[in-house]
């Protein structure tokens, strides 16, 4: 039996206190004292990521400092048959760092050094703990920065974002974390070092480096990474428009891609949540509209003038009834905090909110939105809409308490019906927060037990011992043929690992 097998069992008390003393005294036979968690109180603040009505103690948390402690505490856990799930900042919001009953976390919020900035060769080599932002940061004085930027990224985590291949405002001009990192270093479940890409534009052999990016934490553990920087535009604008229909502003994200035109940052939000965020920052945005579309144009400051008036025609021929263009750089940034901030303004409306992560084709968006709307009245609960237009990926927020059951199960069902009218209308059930333990049912939905066999294919090459972040990502076909039999739409089926809160 797998480990990840044994730990879908229950253990009595008393077994699994004395599993525990058993890895902690292995575990401090290597790390120094203030590497190791083990007390309950200690641990609690690991016991979830943003997926919080999931939790879960894991046996201890480690927190190494050096490359060397993270290849011994894989050793160790391979000798005693303990599943470890690498943890970034915790902002992920699929809970793939959910942590494992019988498991440890092995916590990467110390490996915080930026090695390098190259600036002639626009890279910078940064260990897995470092924040998102302060790469950009970093480059700055060089006229850099790193394009990926999550509405986490103050928070989020370098090595979060390749285990999760994250996005951002600015992914559909500038690429995604696959598409904006070189070189992986990481540590596998054999304890073995292995680099993945290189600094060279191209590297012989399989592309393993983009199968590394976005495994959730399931091949191997990161140590170092090595990204691309680019050069800051001389210029840029956001067009604001406002749309007296969510469906005609989906249309518009559509018209304005196959006109060639391929913005910086291409967003959408309907009207509750503007609503929210102009409650919050004060962004200026149009509270009448049902919809406002953000589109920034990057470049010189020639190219930015042109492409802002193709994209304003544009808006205009397809029903935008209004068009504010940003003055100056600072009302540019006005215009995109209330974007970043749409999370937390989803906040101040709902004790609890649940944020879906799909993506479907730029001609489905306005379908989606319409199709969003109707299943509102049927589960009963509001849900406000951001999302990545340009590339058609979908960030409902359902609102709900998570005091009430009822409505956390129907908040669960909305969900999982909306991930698979995204599959329905030729999209997928994630585009950047990743699959974890939120999306196990759904990709029951979308993918045929052949291709899941192939996916655990993958994940036996580099984990045979099946101990790497197990239970995440890929469903089983017996869970796929349980959720069959359910005949019902959305919620996780029992997990005895994870009770709800």
């Amino acid at each position: 039996m797998t480990a990840a097998a044994q730990d879908d069992q229950p253990m009595p008390a008393h077994l699994r206190e004395a599993r525990q003393r058993e890895v902690v005294q292995a575990l401090m036979a290597t790390l120094p004292a203030h590497c190791l968690l083990y007390r309950d109180e200690d641990t609690a603040p690991y016991e979830c990521d943003g997926l919080s009505v999931y939790r879960q103690l894991p046996l201890a948390v480690a927190l190494p400092e050096t490359e060397a402690q993270v290849v011994r505490i894989v050793q160790i856990c391979k000798r005693l048959s303990v599943p470890i799930v690498p943890r970034g900042a915790g902002t992920g919001l699929s809970g793939g760092a959910t942590p494992i009953a019988l498991g440890i976390v092995v916590s990467l919020s110390r490996f915080t050094k930026i090695v390098n900035v190259d600036s002639y060769a626009r890279t910078a080599t940064v260990q897995p703990g470092v924040r998102n932002l302060a790469v950009s940061e970093a480059a700055a004085p060089y006229g850099l920065y790193y394009a990926p930027d999550p509405s986490s990224q103050i928070a989020c985590t370098i090595g979060g974002n390749v285990a999760e291949n994250s996005g951002g405002v600015h992914c559909l001009k500038y690429g995604l974390t696959v598409h904006n990192v070189l070189r992986v270093r990481a540590v596998t479940m054999d304890g073995d070092i292995v680099e993945f890409g290189s600094l060279a534009p191209d590297m012989p052999g399989l592309d393993l480096l983009a199968v590394l990016i976005g495994s959730e934490g399931m091949f191997a553990i990161v140590t170092e990474v090595t990204v691309k920087l680019i050069a800051k535009a001389p210029a840029a604008q956001v067009v604001m428009a406002s749309f007296d229909d969510v469906v005609k502003g989906g249309d518009a994200v559509a018209a304005i891609i196959a006109a060639g035109i391929i913005p910086a940052g291409l967003e959408m939000m309907d009207k509750p949540a503007t609503r929210a965020v102009e409650a919050f920052v004060g962004a200026g945005y149009d509270l009448d509209a049902a919809a406002i579309l953000l589109c920034e144009s990057d470049g010189t400051p020639e190219e930015v003038a042109e492409e802002v008036a193709r994209t304003t025609a544009v808006l205009r021929e397809h029903g935008a009834t209004r068009v504010q263009i940003s003055r100056t750089d600072a009302e540019r940034l006005k215009f995109w905090s209330g974007r970043k901030n749409a999370f937390p303004a989803a906040g101040r409306l709902s004790p609890d909110y649940y944020c879906m992560d799909g993506t479907v084709p730029r001609r489905s968006i306005g379908p989606l939105l319409a199709r969003i709307e109707k299943m509102e009245a049927q589960y009963g609960l509001r849900c406000i809409n951001v999302f990545h237009a340009g590339d058609g990926n979908m960030h409902p927020l359902i609102l709900f308490d998570g005091n009430d059951p009822d409505q956390l199960k129907r908040a669960e069902d909305f969900g999982a019906e909306i991930l698979e009218t995204c599959v329905e209308l030729g999209g997928t059930v994630t585009g950047e927060h990743g699959v974890g333990i939120e999306k196990i049912n759904s990709m029951c939905v979308q993918f045929s037990d052949a291709e899941r066999d192939a996916f655990f294919a993958v994940k036996r090459a580099f984990d045979p011992a099946g101990l790497l972040n197990p239970t995440k990502g890929i469903p089983t076909r017996a869970r796929c043929a349980e959720y069959g039999k359910m005949h019902v739409r959305g919620g996780l089926l029992p997990h005895p690992e994870l009770p709800r809160f």
